[in-house]
């Protein structure tokens, strides 16, 4: 009796921690500190890809965080979603703090002010067989968590599912900075009847881990191009995703169910050769990096994660 009885509060009740493994806790005080316990700040990770938006994470990605993120991603601890949303959420309010995040950019006269508008929570997509051996979207699911978070705040939030993956990538694992930019360089667009929604509130980009930033600058990209030509380095990436847009997503729906971020995402494809544009989208200095999001990149305001490589943390560049 009393096994059937413990069998039966295992199914509602956590067996153990998700960052530390102790028993009968979702979080325990000492890994939600971890996770939650500082201020969130921004990030940036060395070399900083081109294109990246300010990036603002709650925690390290070591240690409890790290079990705790694998834990929801790997084996499936769905009630960890929300204390994982909360981090998220604590960064999103770091990066709308920021003087450019008060002005939604790239809006068009009738978006109306920047304040009336909600802030659009833009999860970065991933493979589809990644979700379908999951059998659950973590990044996707985290943003929810973490839009019900800054409801609750009195922060008004939405989840956009705007961004779908164009063509397959291989997997992240194992690749350097410059491969991982090329990897992923042109394989996301925005789904149809998605640009429309986007210049209606503030879009926040996010996912759960930034390693090199080359996904997150990828997704920025792609929310660029679809808000039309801005000023900035183009090349033929760019441009067959502008031209191919609208013809290659017509058989898409508006909000795509994908999954997980690549990096880590477990598909074994040959990546593509780094090419030289690719190359060049690294090395820039930070002064020309912030000067490129004065004010805001058309479309995007900020990203945000729930965690980023330790290294970023301490990377100070004013």
């Amino acid at each position: 009796m009393r096994s059937w009885w413990r069998d039966l509060t295992d199914l509602v009740l956590p067996a153990e921690c998700g960052g530390c493994g102790r028993p009968r806790a979702v979080l325990c005080a000492r890994c939600r500190a971890a996770l939650s316990g500082g201020a969130p700040c921004r990030v940036r990770p060395a070399p900083e890809p081109r294109g990246l938006p300010p990036v603002y994470a709650a925690a390290p990605y070591d240690g409890e965080v790290r079990a705790a993120l694998l834990a929801h991603k790997e084996r499936g601890a769905l009630v960890l979603a929300r204390p994982l949303g909360e981090a998220l959420a604590g960064a999103v309010r770091a990066g709308l703090r920021t003087p450019a995040a008060r002005v939604r950019p790239g809006c068009g006269d009738d978006a109306g002010p920047a304040s009336s508008g909600p802030v659009l929570l833009v999860p970065v997509p991933s493979a589809r067989r990644a979700v379908r051996a999951r059998g659950h979207d973590p990044t996707r699911r985290i943003a929810y968590a973490a839009a019900g978070e800054l409801r609750r705040t009195g922060v008004p939030a939405a989840v956009l599912a705007a961004l779908w993956q164009r063509r397959p990538v291989a997997d992240q694992s194992g690749l350097g900075s410059r491969q991982r930019l090329a990897n992923v360089a042109g394989a996301l667009g925005v789904a149809p009847g998605c640009v429309r929604l986007l210049r209606r509130g503030r879009v926040v980009l996010v996912d759960d881990l930034m390693t090199t930033g080359a996904t997150l600058a990828e997704a920025a990209r792609a929310v660029r191009a679809a808000h039309g030509p801005s000023p900035g380095p183009s090349g033929p990436e760019t441009e067959s995703v502008g031209r191919g847009r609208s013809a290659s997503s017509k058989s898409r729906p508006a909000f795509v169910y994908l999954g997980e971020t690549w990096e880590g995402s477990g598909q074994r494809r040959t990546p593509p050769p780094a090419r030289s544009g690719a190359d060049r989208q690294y090395g820039r200095p930070p002064k020309e990096a912030d000067e490129e999001f004065a004010g805001g990149a058309p479309g995007v305001v900020c990203a945000a994660v729930v965690a980023a490589s330790p290294n970023a943390f301490g990377i100070h560049r004013n």
